[in-house]
């Protein structure tokens, strides 16, 4: 399964997907946020579930506002046979080395 494609929310091994996704949203292991959740859950668990809870509720409004574009939206490139001027069947691997 894709970490990037599938449904975070609706995935099996996370609780929500609210680290993994804000990892993602800002380039960093999500781990470290999840290991900072640890420590204050022994103090004060109701405050760290509200906290985390409020922290799902804007990763949501975020990917329902702002929806990730795809890749397979975009039409790939096809680049032109310098003999010929017509695209060719190496242009793949001509365009993905430019």
């Amino acid at each position: 399964m894709d970490n990037e494609t599938s449904n975070l929310f609706a995935r099996r091994d996370t609780f929500f997907g609210i680290c993994e996704a804000v990892g993602q949203d800002f380039g960093f292991n999500p781990l470290w946020l999840r290991l900072a959740f640890v420590a204050p859950l022994f103090f004060f668990p109701v405050q760290t579930f509200m906290a985390y809870f409020g922290l799902g509720a804007v990763v949501l409004a975020s990917r329902l506002i702002f929806p990730r574009k795809t890749a397979a939206a975009q039409p790939a490139p096809t680049a032109i046979a310098p003999a010929t001027g017509r695209p060719s069947d190496a242009a793949p691997e001509l365009a993905l080395a430019a």
